[in-house]
C-alpha cells in the first residue's frame, strides 16, 4: 500500500486511471457539468440519443447543468438519466420520494423541476433501477444503444453506486453484476450518516437497489468526482490499487475511456 504515501505532486504520475487534477470543488463540479452539456450539444447536433448513468453524489454539478441548459437552451427531449440508485426500505420498496435521503426526492426538486418546461425530457426518460423490476434498466440500456457517460462518485470502501465490495468474488465474476437489490455496508452507512444525518446511522437504510457495476463499466466513458478529505485514500488506491471486489473502483483501470477528477484537497498525502 505505498500508494497511500505517494505526494501530492506525483499522485497521477504512471495512474491506472487518468487523473484530471482541478483546484476547488467548485472546478470539480464545473468540469462535470461541462462532460454532461457538450456531450448533449454533440448529440443533438447529430440527432442522436443521449444516454448518462447519473449519480445524487456527487451533486454540486447539478446547479450549473440546470443553468447551462436553460442559459443555452439545450434540448433534453433526446436524453435519458438513469440514475444509479436508491433507497429501500427493510420490505425492499423504495423509501418516501420526500424522505430528506431520497434520490428520487432529490433529481425532482433540484433538477427536473429547476429546467424550463419546454426544455426537460419527459418523465419516462428520467430513470430509477426497480427493486421490482431489476431487469429494466439492461433491458433499457440495450434498447438505447448503449451508455454515453456513466457520472459518479467512489465510496469510502471503493464502491460505484451501491455495489458494495465482495472480496469473495473474482474481479471478472463482480464485473458481471446487473442491476439489483442488496445490503448496505456498514461502512457506507457509517459515511452516508456523516454526510446526511449528522451521524445518526440507526436511521440510515439498510437496504437499497442499485444499478450493475456490469451497466457502469459498458458505457462508453466514465466520469468520477473525488472532493473530500477522505478521497485521499480512496483516489489512490483506485488509480494504483490491485484490481479486485475488495475496491469496486479499480476494475476502472480496464476501461479504455475513464477519468477522475479530483480538487486540490483529495490529492493532498492521506498520512
Amino acid at each position: 500500500m505505498n500508494y497511500f504515501q505517494i505526494s501530492k505532486e506525483d499522485l497521477g504520475k504512471n495512474s491506472k486511471i487518468p487523473l484530471l487534477k482541478l483546484g476547488d470543488s467548485g472546478e470539480v463540479f464545473y468540469q462535470i457539468a461541462l462532460e454532461m452539456v457538450n456531450e448533449i450539444e454533440k448529440n443533438n447536433k447529430e440527432n442522436k440519443k443521449t444516454v448518462f448513468i447519473c449519480p445524487v453524489g456527487p451533486v454540486g454539478q447539478y446547479p450549473i447543468f440546470v443553468r447551462l441548459v436553460n442559459e443555452r437552451n439545450i434540448n433534453l427531449k433526446n436524453c435519458w438519466f438513469i440514475n444509479m440508485d436508491e433507497y429501500l426500505n427493510d420490505d425492499d420498496t423504495y423509501i418516501d420520494i420526500n424522505h430528506k435521503l431520497s434520490f428520487r426526492g432529490f433529481m425532482n426538486k433540484n433538477v427536473y423541476t429547476k429546467i424550463k418546461p419546454e426544455l426537460i425530457m419527459p418523465e419516462e426518460q428520467r430513470i430509477f433501477p426497480d427493486p421490482q423490476n431489476i431487469g429494466f434498466i439492461p433491458n433499457k440500456i440495450a434498447e438505447l444503444g448503449g451508455v454515453d457517460i456513466a457520472f459518479g462518485g467512489i465510496g469510502i470502501n471503493g464502491h460505484l453506486a451501491f455495489n458494495e465490495p465482495n472480496p469473495e468474488m473474482t474481479p471478472e465474476e463482480f464485473a458481471k453484476q446487473k442491476t439489483r437489490v442488496l445490503d448496505i455496508s456498514r461502512e457506507t452507512r457509517t459515511i452516508n450518516s456523516v454526510g446526511d444525518l449528522n451521524g445518526a446511522i440507526d436511521a440510515m437504510p439498510k437496504r437499497c437497489v442499485t444499478i450493475g457495476i456490469n451497466e457502469i463499466l459498458s458505457a462508453r466513458r466514465i466520469v468520477l468526482g473525488v472532493f473530500r478529505d477522505w478521497h485521499r485514500a480512496v483516489v489512490r488506491q483506485a488509480i494504483y490499487g490491485e484490481v479486485s471486489a475488495h475496491f469496486p473502483a479499480t476494475l476502472v483501470q480496464n476501461h479504455p475511456n475513464a477519468v477522475i477528477i479530483a480538487n486540490a484537497n483529495s490529492c493532498e498525502q492521506p498520512f
